[in-house]
């Protein structure tokens, strides 16, 4: 079954011309990109690196202007634009950067990876490089294990961002400011030293100093307090002092209440993201790089996003941007990566999209927001009707969605809210939607992750890597769009399922596992003046483990569905009782005892390691046949199969944390 508008009409007139080095508008009918400049071009980029049968890569540096008319019906959803400084056509400008990578054999589909934070972060999680090799895509081997390249996919990535970090290899939008307008702003600082007095950059100037009050607490789960010793000065108007307290530690919460001015018209970054891809997909004039004798090179489009990013994919589908201005379909398929049920604070008034509430900061900053859930349903607290998907249905632009979370997301990212209604009963996710939850998977962990301990957390850090799952979701929304074939049937754990459950019935007693019923609530957060405040708890549930302390539902890579320890996707803070306090996005590993003395010693309820696999030829022969399971459901590709299976042969596999 297809789930698709599909046969759109050819794409509309464009941009600048695509030589290197000449831009210039376009003329044409709508247009939301008016200017496409070319600043680089490398044929071969990569140092010359062939992808097998697609050839050598090519990778275009360039900068794009949009150009929005407030006027359209499908940019009114865009906070503030119509308050915005126009230009001689009455449109909104923006800038954004972009980077091109294709190889020279494309597969006809365009892979759209919105930033995190600047950055590029697919390249890491599926092709096995670090943080810096994917930023900058320069070197042979900064492609990794070329897996993107090798499938064919033109990679694109446009800033969206406008408060991102700045430096070599970050990307980001520029957006207008809209002058004179006021109103109610919030920041919060943690240090990581006693120094003191501490200096920091409002996101939005200060409109009135005397309106200004700080508030510092030890702990995010305490009371906020204004000591004695407690100080704030004013540099300018976007910089400040902070005093410290005598005696308040390092990690102290520092929370400002401000009134500000000149909001930054922030939800151009999802037209960003929309307008880029459409240009890139539909125009035919030379002006579009991807523009092969007058036609384009790709005919379909995958969004996907991670961490922050998967939370704006799901803000561009929430507020109805997977159109372009022809009323066009602009992605076919949608892949959010661990955003839990979040979205982002970015298409609202004195927005600050960088804003991540969790565990230890940024809470009652507005991300977690209903709906949370793909399907329209009603909530209990608010009285309000709403989904995921409500604005796309209405115009028949809803993609095929594949959802994919870590554990650590049931725990700090409320992540139960997606299969759940407001009222705590199971509710079946849309016929166009898969979730996925990577069993014992902390936030994101390097592809050579290993057990290691981590600073202000009890236990040690456990090495469970997403990418392989990631990998073979990727092959699977491929075929899914471009074949008809359907995504695997979803691996999430549910209530219906039993593989869902109250906190107090998570875990057997398990020797070394600090489990204290911690996890981030989900609450209704009014947003009021001077300090939001909570309405109401949405009722979550938590993933139920077996004897082995595993969980049980989700994808159960090799490293837990043939375990030698056990796996939590969060990790216990060091001498913190608050019920909210973990450690933020890492998981922990308690190993599994070693014989059944030890483990009848320690009254542990798990088996022992010389129980499960009575010697090293037993391992290997149940990594295989886990490894065979999960290549037959489609949720492992063959070569991480046999990449677990040689690790499980070297004693590897555990250490790897394939």
């Amino acid at each position: 079954m297809r789930f698709l508008r599909l046969g759109h009409p050819a794409a509309c007139g464009l941009l600048a011309l695509s030589s290197l080095g000449l831009i210039g508008p376009v003329p044409g009918a709508r247009a939301e990109v008016v200017r496409f400049e070319i600043l680089s071009r490398e044929a071969p980029a990569l140092g010359g690196r062939s992808f097998g049968s697609r050839g050598q890569a090519e990778k275009i540096t360039a900068r794009a202007t949009l150009a929005l008319d407030p006027a359209n019906p499908r940019n009114a959803v865009i906070v503030d634009l119509d308050r915005a400084p126009r230009n001689a056509d009455g449109r909104v400008e923006a800038v954004t950067d972009v980077v091109i990578l294709r190889p020279a054999r494309p597969n006809g589909t365009l892979l759209f990876e919105v930033l995190n934070r600047g950055r590029k972060l697919l390249p890491g999680w599926v092709q096995d490089t670090d943080g810096s090799a994917s930023i900058r895509l320069e070197q042979p081997g900064d492609a990794g294990n070329g897996f993107l390249l090798d499938q064919g996919y033109t990679l694109v990535w446009a800033g969206w961002q406008a408060d991102s970090p700045q430096g070599p290899g970050l990307m980001r939008i520029e957006v207008p400011t809209v002058p004179g307008i006021t109103g109610a702003s919030r920041e919060e600082w943690s240090f990581t030293d006693t120094a003191s007095p501490k200096r920091a950059t409002l996101s939005y100037p200060v409109a009135d100093r005397s309106s200004a009050r700080l508030t510092v607490r030890a702990r995010t789960d305490q009371e906020r307090e204004t000591p004695a010793g407690l100080g704030l000065r004013f540099l300018d108007d976007s910089t400040i002092e902070i005093t410290r307290p005598e005696g308040m530690p390092a990690g102290a919460l520092y929370e400002l209440t401000y009134t500000a001015r000149d909001p930054k018209v922030m939800g151009m970054g999802l037209a960003a993201i929309r307008d880029v891809t459409a240009f890139l997909r539909r125009e035919t004039s030379p002006a579009n790089p991807l523009a092969v004798d007058g036609r384009p090179s790709v005919d379909r489009a995958i969004g996907l996003g991670i961490s922050q990013s998967g939370r704006v994919l799901r803000d561009l589908l929430y507020f109805g941007m997977n159109e372009d201005e022809a009323g066009r379909l602009v992605f076919e398929g949608m892949m959010p990566v661990i955003p839990g049920a979040r979205r982002s604070f970015t298409n609202a008034r004195f927005a600050q999209p960088g804003r991540n509430p969790g565990p230890q900061y940024d809470r009652l900053f507005p991300v977690l927001q209903f709906p949370f859930t793909y399907e329209v349903m009603d909530d209990r607290l608010s009285g309000r009707r709403d989904g995921i998907l409500l604005r796309c249905r209405l115009t028949n632009t809803c993609p095929l969605i594949i959802h994919m979370d870590s554990e650590f997301e049931l725990w700090g990212s409320q992540a139960s809210l997606l299969v759940t209604d407001t009222e705590g009963n199971h509710r079946d996710l849309p016929a166009n939607v898969r979730a996925y939850l990577v069993a014992g998977a902390p936030h994101g962990n390097a592809w050579n992750a290993v057990a290691r301990s981590g600073p202000g957390c009890e236990m040690p850090l456990n090495p469970v890597n997403q990418g392989p799952a990631l990998r073979a979701l990727i092959v699977a929304m491929e075929r899914w769009v471009r074949e008809g074939q359907e995504a695997p049937a979803s691996r999430f754990p549910t209530l219906a399922q039993g593989t869902l459950t109250r906190a107090e019935l998570v875990y057997p007693e398990i020797p070394g596992l600090p489990y204290r019923r911690q996890y981030v609530r989900a609450h209704l957060i009014e947003q009021a003046e001077p300090l939001p405040h909570i309405r109401g708890e949405y009722p979550l549930f938590l993933t139920r483990a077996g004897l082995d302390g595993n969980a049980i539902g989700g994808i159960r890579l090799p490293l837990i569905e043939v375990p030698r320890a056990t796996y939590v996707g969060w990790n216990a803070q060091t001498e913190a009782e608050g019920p909210q306090e973990i450690c933020t996005q890492v998981g922990g590993v308690v190993p599994l005892p070693a014989t059944r003395a030890a483990r009848q010693a320690a009254g542990d309820p798990r088996p022992s390691l010389e129980e499960l696999y009575p010697d090293a030829a037993a391992y290997v022969r149940a990594v295989r046949a886990a490894t065979a399971r999960l290549v037959a459901e489609r949720l492992l590709l063959p070569q991480d199969a046999e990449a677990s299976i040689a690790a499980a042969e070297r004693g590897e596999l555990a250490r790897l944390g394939r």
